[in-house]
């Protein structure tokens, strides 16, 4: 994070008559939230990074998009664009992921230093609505929207495990072909059937509309994300959002949109999978919670573990086609992909659960419950599964940056064809004019 902030000073340095940087928060452990502005024109672009502590990608991206809409005219004057780029939306959590930020990068050693908050202390989501929001980074969040009134809102995520996608407010037409194109260049997987959208409609091949709010369970809003949100929250100003994931290792097979040869036999290997590491992981927690009771720092650690134990039974029978779970919701027809992205979900949970209580317990410097050895298996089972079983491979940060700032210049561009209705920004009526093209080698 301080790496980040002293890189973004030293552009405003290189571009003092181009960039601002500017204080617009403070998270919650003091950390200032900074806001790296390029250009001077009436219409805004916010592009937050960092929104997940544990998705890194998006804070050298924004260092990028400065230096390109720098290097261009046509991104600033020629649109009449400003670009305002939050450098990190969580810096206390990206802190907590320093143990593997630096490499190498494999899949254990991020596993066992993974952090990523409980649900309700992640930025963007609104679980109460916008006027009862508490966590003074969503605060920030929100100010920035109703502030600038942005054209456009990006919001930078990271796949630890899979392919690229994108979730869109509004339909961006001509999107679907641009992702394809960078991802074929930088050889980037598409994941044609993200666990996230299970239930979203497509808007083309990797593309996906993220649907209106809804009230909902607490498991309903983790799985679903459902819930209102900073992403939905400036429709309101016409904005259109895109949440574009880059992934970290990349699994071929989730760009595989064939018709799958045993659909129901991978569900229940799937779902059987899930429920088997469920309990182990529940037998685990039992052991270690009443250690580390009133112990600083674990409620950290025990919020997320939490959250994810309590979905992932809903989700083993939402995914189970032998079990009804009570939501009335049949699953939608699936690819090879949808099959692919829920193996590694199912994965990922576990993974992540484990790397949070082996956390726990060797930060303690002591297992008094004698757990290590069930959770270094654990670890070990998923990340072989990930490396083995699904051919993951590790993406070089280069190319998961530059993905992802292509496919943010794309979608600057189409959202700049929008006919909207007002004079200013996201207002409805405005009508940007020429289009920027995207950079291209």
């Amino acid at each position: 994070m301080d790496e980040l902030g002293a890189r973004a000073a030293a552009f405003v340095a290189r571009h003092p008559r181009q960039a601002r940087l500017r204080r617009v928060g403070t998270s919650r452990a003091g950390t200032p939230l900074l806001l790296l502005s390029v250009g001077h024109g009436a219409r805004n672009a916010l592009v937050v990074g960092g929104p997940h502590a544990n998705e890194p990608v998006g804070g050298a991206t924004v260092l990028r998009l400065a230096e390109r809409a720098a290097a261009d005219p046509r991104l600033t004057e020629g649109a009449d664009a400003t670009w305002n780029l939050l450098l990190c939306a969580d810096p206390d959590g990206l802190r907590r992921n320093e143990g593997w930020l630096s490499g190498p990068y494999t899949l254990g050693r991020y596993a066992r230093n993974f952090f990523r908050p409980g649900f309700l202390e992640q930025p963007e989501w609104l679980p109460d609505g916008p006027d009862r929001v508490t966590l003074p980074e969503t605060r920030t969040l929100l100010d920035l929207q109703e502030e600038l009134r942005p054209f456009l809102h990006c919001s930078l995520h990271g796949v630890d495990v899979g392919g690229g996608f994108v979730e869109l407010t509004h339909d961006l037409p001509g999107i679907a072909q641009r992702i394809a194109q960078t991802a074929a260049r930088l050889g980037i997987p598409r994941e044609l059937g993200a666990y996230d959208t299970l239930y979203w409609p497509d808007l083309g091949p990797a593309v996906y509309r993220i649907p209106p709010p809804r009230r909902g369970d607490l498991t309903a809003a983790i799985t679903e994300a459902a819930v209102d949100s900073t992403w939905c929250h400036p429709r309101r100003y016409g904005t259109v959002t895109a949440v574009v994931e880059a992934p970290m290792w990349g699994v071929a097979a989730v760009a595989d949109g064939r018709p799958p040869a045993d659909r129901d036999g991978v569900l229940r290997a799937v779902s059987g999978a899930l429920r088997h590491d469920t309990r182990r992981l529940h037998r685990v927690l039992a052991r270690v919670r009443p250690h580390f009771a009133g112990v600083p720092g674990a409620a950290h650690l025990l919020a997320p573990v939490d959250d994810y134990l309590l979905v992932c039974p809903r989700l083993a029978d939402a995914w189970d086609p032998d079990t009804d779970d009570g939501s009335g919701r049949s699953l939608p027809p699936m690819s090879t992909a949808h099959l692919v992205a829920l193996r590694l979900a199912g994965r990922r949970l576990a993974l992540r659960t484990a790397g949070l209580l082996h956390q726990l317990v060797t930060r303690a410097g002591a297992d008094p419950a004698g757990v290590l050895p069930e959770l270094d298996r654990l670890v070990d089972e998923g990340c072989a599964d990930y490396r083995d079983g699904c051919s993951a491979h590790w993406i070089p940060i280069a190319r998961q940056v530059e993905y992802q700032t292509r496919v943010v210049l794309a979608a600057f561009e189409l959202a700049g064809r929008r006919p909207t209705a007002g004079s200013r920004s996201g207002d409805p009526g405005w009508n940007p004019g020429a289009a920027v093209p995207l950079h291209r080698d």
